[in-house]
């Protein structure tokens, strides 16, 4: 079944007072998936930049973010799709490989943090049975610095990674402070109880140095908790920046390529929320 463009299970609640933003925005697939760019970009703002892929890489297989029907969630999700070769990052990194939606400059006020504002983020996501990570990174979801001299890093990070010592593939939570030169691990946790099942994500930060970050993580169809993490007095700024923005999708090394194969990676019912309208 498909739908049109106007028919997209897309709306914003908001309401303002003075400079404060109270809203919701909401981003779900409709089923029609010649206009998944254009879905992700009406929500998102900023045009299709909203959306990284290596389709100039690939162009025989153009859409590297689709759309597909789940038999567990009854509804159309997102499908996120990256291939071992000849995907890269946008034809402008060999190194590494990137299928991502974000929020960025041109996005609208209520889906971009500024310091001391308080938002909120929930999605779906979904591994595959026989998903694997590498011992380099394979983030599914950032929260980065939007501009300035360190946006580079990102601050927070969910990776999937393979780790040797222990011969098992781990969740991690990674954070780095803006006078920070290495990655403190929130959490980590094995990655095992994730790989084929739906989870559902509820992220709660405020920024600002002297941040506070919550994120837990539940299976979705028993609501088990699979992993949480509550910090005070936590780095959540870089100096020099405007705002902060998250991201969502596969972005990977090809510095352990032998561990790695062609992913899909599902997403579902993402929600980005600011002050006290909550996504929980």
């Amino acid at each position: 079944m498909s739908f049109s463009i106007n028919s997209f299970v897309l709306f914003a609640i908001c309401s303002q007072f003075f400079w404060s933003c109270y809203c919701q925005t909401y981003l779900k697939a409709n089923g029609d998936t010649d206009s998944t760019y254009d879905l992700i970009a009406k929500v998102l703002g900023g045009g299709k930049e909203a959306v990284e892929t290596p389709d100039c890489a690939h162009p025989s297989f153009p859409h590297h973010i689709s759309q597909v029907q789940d038999d567990d969630l009854n509804r159309p999700v997102f499908a996120f799709y990256i291939h071992v070769t000849p995907d890269n990052d946008r034809c402008e990194k060999t190194d590494r490989q990137r299928t991502e939606i974000k929020t960025f400059g041109p996005s609208p006020k209520e889906l971009k943090g500024f310091e001391g504002e308080s938002v909120s983020f929930s999605w779906n996501f979904k591994l595959d049975t026989g998903f694997k990570a590498s011992t380099a990174f394979t983030h599914i979801h950032q929260i980065k610095a939007g501009d300035g001299p360190n946006a580079g890093s990102p601050i927070i990070t969910l990776t999937p990674r393979f780790v040797k010592n222990s011969n098992k593939q781990l969740l991690q939570v990674l954070h780095v402070g803006d006078t920070e030169t290495t990655v403190n691990r929130l959490k980590e946790v094995d990655l095992s109880p994730f790989i084929g099942e739906w989870v559902h994500v509820s992220e709660l930060i405020t920024y600002g140095s002297s941040g506070k970050y919550q994120l837990a993580i539940k299976r979705l169809k028993d609501g088990k908790s699979l992993l949480s993490v509550n910090k005070d007095q936590i780095d959540l700024w870089r100096q020099g920046t405007i705002f902060v923005r998250p991201k969502w999708g596969i972005y990977r090394s090809l510095g352990d390529k032998s561990r790695l194969r062609d992913e899909t990676v599902l997403f579902d019912n993402f929600c980005l929320g600011k002050g006290s309208k909550k996504c929980t």
